[in-house]
Parts: structure tokens; C-alpha cells; sequence
């Protein structure tokens, strides 16, 4: 009996590590995963549909309403059935809104509607990531069951040194491989 591929969606937000994310869902496919990419607008201008379409197989989504396929409704049909949701990059935006419950574009909506295990793993200058309210937001997510990556620590995207790099596609994969064992 051949086994059933576990259903992942990935939700991309605006910061440039998008640009590691094709790599990681290629190695996700190669180990029989089968990924829906969700980009927000402003992923958009770091990494296309087009290109997620030819790594994923699947169509890629960032509008609330979705003509190009049978999915009228992807804040609902995609999370029917879904293993895992993953957000990466998850900038300090994106992560704030989850905290507050603030469903304004389909990636958060997604979260809203995900009964799924959710994995975050953020991006973001450590200035940010330090922030009280950063912190705060982590904290009211991870009581609710959220988990979390580890931030890296190196050269940031500004070109200053410190924590705040997305976690490794190599770790982020171990870690989903972990949670659906």
C-alpha cells in the first residue's frame, strides 16, 4: 500500500530569506511531502508564484479568492486536511498579527483557520526580535501551542552581525519531520 504524502502549507512573508525557501521545498518534495505555498504581498516581491508553482507541483496563493483553480475558498480548502502549516520567513509582522488574531490577507486567515500543528520560523533584524513587543507576541503564541525555530545568529540581511536569521532549511525540515513523526 503505497503512503499517503503529508500535506504541508507554507506561508512565505516579506523578508529576503524567502529567497532560501524554493531550495527547502524541492528537499521537502524529495522526501514525498506535498507543499502549498501561500505568499503574502509583500513575499511577492522577493520570490514569484511562478516559481513556487514549479517547485511545489501545486498552485501558488496569495489573493483571498483564487480563480486559476477549483479552490474558490483557500483560507478553508487548504486547511482541510493539512498536517502542518509552516511560516518561513515569518517576519515581526506577520507574527504580531497572528498573536492579535488579525486575519487581513489569506496567510493570516490561513493561521486563523489551521487546526494543524503551526510552526514559525522568523526573520528579522535583532532590533526587532528584541523588541518588548516582539517578545511578547513569541510568548502569547507559544502559550497557544505555537512552536517555534530558533533564530541564527550571523550576518543580516542590513549587514550588520547578530540574531535573526531564519533558522537553517536543513533544520527547519528536521524539525517538521519531528512534529508529523
Amino acid at each position: 500500500m503505497k503512503k499517503k504524502k503529508k500535506k504541508l502549507i507554507l506561508g512565505l512573508t516579506g523578508s529576503i530569506a524567502a529567497y532560501k525557501i524554493p531550495q527547502m521545498v524541492s528537499d521537502l518534495r524529495k522526501k514525498e511531502f506535498n507543499v502549498f505555498a501561500v505568499l503574502t504581498e509583500n513575499a511577492l516581491k522577493f520570490v514569484t508564484p511562478c516559481t513556487m508553482e514549479g517547485v511545489t507541483a501545486n498552485p501558488a496563493f496569495s489573493a483571498m479568492f483564487y480563480l486559476k483553480s477549483n479552490t474558490l475558498y483557500p483560507h478553508i480548502d487548504l486547511t482541510r486536511n493539512a498536517d502542518m502549516l509552516i511560516i518561513a520567513p515569518a517576519t515581526a509582522n506577520f507574527i504580531a498579527k497572528a498573536s492579535c488574531g488579525i486575519a487581513d490577507d489569506l496567510l493570516s486567515t490561513i493561521f486563523l483557520a489551521s487546526t494543524c500543528p503551526k510552526l514559525i520560523a522568523p526573520a528579522m533584524n535583532e532590533r526587532m526580535l528584541f523588541n518588548d513587543q516582539t517578545k511578547e507576541n513569541i510568548n502569547s503564541l507559544k502559550k497557544k501551542g505555537v512552536l517555534f525555530m530558533n533564530v541564527e545568529t550571523g550576518r543580516l540581511a542590513c549587514g550588520e552581525t547578530g540574531k535573526g536569521r531564519m533558522a537553517s532549511p536543513k533544520n527547519i525540515i528536521k524539525r517538521i519531520e519531528k512534529v508529523l513523526s
